[in-house]
């Protein structure tokens, strides 16, 4: 597999590094809900390997658990009864986690320079050392990834096992998955395979099966394919049709020369008042202490001192 370390691009830099300048395979995990039976060996997989645990939780009255991703929890099971036009109930289950997007969201919005970075193999990576908790990226990410943790105020999600994929390694939920619904290669070879498994289940009556690896986003490093593709919000709220925030898009595009060039003029201008006017002048003695001055002032408050004192007091001294 190719080497994570040929990094594309940092947040908050607009220069590619040179290591990122030249061409890398891209890689991508296909999910095929049609096969995955819900047993969460994903997400234990996941837990096992990056050493991370969550807080024991409660029945919530789903089989969701934990029933959201956290700091500690970077992929989680969704269950979803559905209906279908038949009448019949099925279960939709997906694996949710980072969607690793070719133009990510996290990644423009973030302001701290290199706290998340996009290797030229499409992994999208944070880097906790640099982060500064501000929380930029759970706002610009259209799938609601990121989460902030209360322990440390840094941000986390999955890194699609970064460090398994630079040294050949398949991600831990792909090596774990028992049913082989989580399939891992090149971007290439998995649309291949999603395409064989799309027409497969249109050949068992699912005629809306598609792939989901939505173009608002500049497609994802992570697809499903999908039995109802037409509907991607019956699968747990999965977005239709994800993209930048139009503000996140304008404040890291159009407006941030415009930005800058205010900050730059009102600089200068606190530059130019402090040439031509001076340091702001210190307030006369007068304005302070009146008219006659500081001892003056410093007899008087003695004087008052002194008259508030018992009487008693007074002829002791």
């Amino acid at each position: 597999m190719s080497n994570t370390q040929n990094i594309l691009r940092r947040s908050a830099t607009t220069t590619t590094p040179p290591q990122g300048r030249h061409e890398v395979e891209p890689v991508a995990k296909l999910i095929d809900v049609s096969r995955c039976i819900g047993c969460k060996a994903c997400q234990v997989a996941c837990m096992e390997w990056n050493d991370v645990r969550d807080e024991v939780g409660i029945n919530s009255g789903t089989y969701n658990n934990p029933g959201d991703l956290t700091e500690n929890s970077w992929t989680v099971m969704r269950f979803t009864e559905h209906e279908n036009a038949s009448g019949d109930l099925e279960w939709l289950i997906r694996k949710d986690g980072c969607m690793h997007c070719a133009d990510p969201g996290c990644l423009t919005a973030c302001p701290a320079p290199g706290a998340i970075v996009q290797y030229a193999n499409g992994i999208v990576d944070f880097d906790s050392d640099k982060c500064i908790g501000c929380g930029y990226c759970v706002t610009g990410c259209p799938f609601d990834i990121p989460r902030i943790s209360e322990r440390d105020s840094k941000s986390y999600k999955c890194t699609l096992c970064s460090d398994r994929v630079s040294v050949g390694l398949e991600p831990a939920c792909v090596k774990t998955c028992p049913t082989g619904c989580i399939e891992f290669g090149s971007k290439a070879d998995m649309l291949t395979r999603a395409e064989q498994r799309v027409a497969d289940l249109k050949g068992r009556g699912f005629s809306e099966a598609g792939i989901y690896d939505p173009a608002g986003v500049g497609g994802t490093h992570v697809m499903y394919v999908l039995h109802h593709a037409d509907t991607p919000e019956i699968y747990a709220g999965l977005p239709a049709k994800p993209s930048i925030s139009p503000f996140v898009s304008a404040w890291k595009g159009p407006a941030k020369p415009i930005m800058s060039a205010i900050i730059g003029i009102t600089a200068f201008a606190g530059f130019m008042h402090y040439l031509t006017k001076g340091p702001k002048d210190e307030p006369l003695d007068e304005e302070v202490f009146g008219p006659e001055g500081e001892d003056a002032y410093l007899r008087d408050r003695a004087h008052a001192a002194s008259d508030a004192e018992p009487s008693d007091v007074r002829q002791e001294k």
